[in-house]
């Protein structure tokens, strides 16, 4: 059971920091006028994903806000 919930400590830091690398990327591009690009686009999609699973957490109290 330990081993479980370092997983999934494990797994929580990385969506968070995989959100916030993806929404670094995507102001660059947007800074850079590439917000339509398809690296935007696909961006985009991860972010939302990102989101969805961030929510799951907050939903099933298992992050804080």
């Amino acid at each position: 059971m330990k081993e479980r919930l370092e997983n999934f400590e494990k797994m929580l830091v990385a969506v968070q920091e995989n959100y916030q690398d993806t929404a670094n990327k995507m102001e660059h591009l947007k800074l850079e006028g590439k917000a339509k690009s398809a690296t935007y686009r696909q961006l985009m999609g991860n972010k939302i994903m990102y989101q969805n699973m961030l929510s799951m957490y907050r939903l099933y109290g298992l992050l804080e806000d």
